[in-house]
């Protein structure tokens, strides 16, 4: 059955392990009435996550992280039926072996965004950046604080100030290198990132790769999923991943996006220091999947990337 892993390295070994993951998941499915169902390994994703029958999805995770296990179990149980997107349905979640947690929720309909959208007519991608924002808007609209307990951080101040003090190793460690490295002190001093907004549910990662279309209903958006990383802090920080991996430096799809949210566009350089201060940031990886600037500053890759063209 399942080691107990309690490093990333290890988890990466094991996740990479599907002759020793299937009997597990396959094992835990009997103990949850689910014998004999057929399960499907999806391919993406640091956790190992299958597909039970066509209705269920089955969730693992390791001990080191079982804050996140029971983090996305109890969101998903406020969540459900809260938000003009659907989210997953809790069905169970629990203690397996060997410090693993497992989630079993239900399954979205529809196919993966980020896969369907390259053959999704503009009129309808459009419309789903708009469907997007206001479910967004919804979830930050949430009550955050009988969250903050199982979300964190406690003090998002005291947060940005360990980010602040790690990004030039963070950003080292993906690569980064020369002058993109040497300009992130001075641009984070030179942007003050406000404190005054009231903290809200933030997803962390809301991308395509965690909305979910229908192609068969005039591309419906039908889920967002994967709220493990959740947090309680600035709505702006949840505009990185959008500006990053949804709009994906389309200025008019990203003034879209502010006006179905609700939201004035916020400063491209507020965001690109909340970009810099991410928790996954990886500048040399963003610099290499996204439009190129027209100079090398951080300032140019702020309009370039945030900027709505207004």
């Amino acid at each position: 059955m399942l080691p107990s892993v309690d490093t990333n390295d290890e988890l990466e070994e094991v996740v990479g392990d599907e002759a020793l993951l299937r009997p597990a998941a396959q094992d835990l499915c009997g103990q949850l009435g689910l014998a004999g169902a057929r399960i499907v390994r999806f391919p993406e994703g640091s956790l190992p996550v299958y597909a039970v029958g066509d209705a269920l999805v089955l969730k693992l995770y390791p001990g080191f992280e079982a804050a996140e296990a029971v983090r996305e179990a109890r969101l998903l149980s406020i969540l459900w039926g809260k938000l003009p997107i659907p989210t997953p349905r809790l069905h169970s979640a629990d203690q397996y072996k060997n410090g693993w947690r497992y989630v079993l929720m239900s399954r979205l309909p529809g196919e993966d965004l980020n896969e369907a959208w390259p053959r999704i007519p503009r009129p309808d991608q459009e419309r789903i950046v708009a469907e997007a924002a206001e479910g967004l808007a919804a979830l930050h609209a949430l009550d955050a604080s009988p969250v903050v307990p199982i979300t964190g951080p406690p003090d998002w101040a005291g947060f940005l100030a360990a980010q602040r003090a790690a990004a030039i190793e963070q950003q080292r460690s993906g690569g980064l290198t020369g002058p993109w490295l040497e300009q992130i002190p001075d641009f984070l001093r030179s942007v003050p990132l406000p404190a005054a907004r009231r903290p809200v549910l933030l997803h962390t990662e809301f991308m395509r790769e965690h909305l979910t279309v229908d192609p068969h209903d005039g591309w419906r958006l039908t889920g967002l999923f994967d709220f493990e990383p959740a947090m309680v802090g600035d709505p702006a920080y949840d505009f990185v991943s959008v500006g990053l991996y949804l709009t994906r430096a389309d200025p008019a799809l990203l003034k879209l996006f502010y006006e179905a949210y609700g939201q004035p566009p916020f400063d491209p350089r507020e965001l690109m220091a909340y970009t810099l201060l991410h928790v996954y940031s990886d500048l040399n990886w963003y610099l290499r999947s996204l439009p190129a600037p027209p100079s090398q500053t951080l300032d140019s890759l702020a309009e370039t990337w945030f900027g709505t063209g207004g």
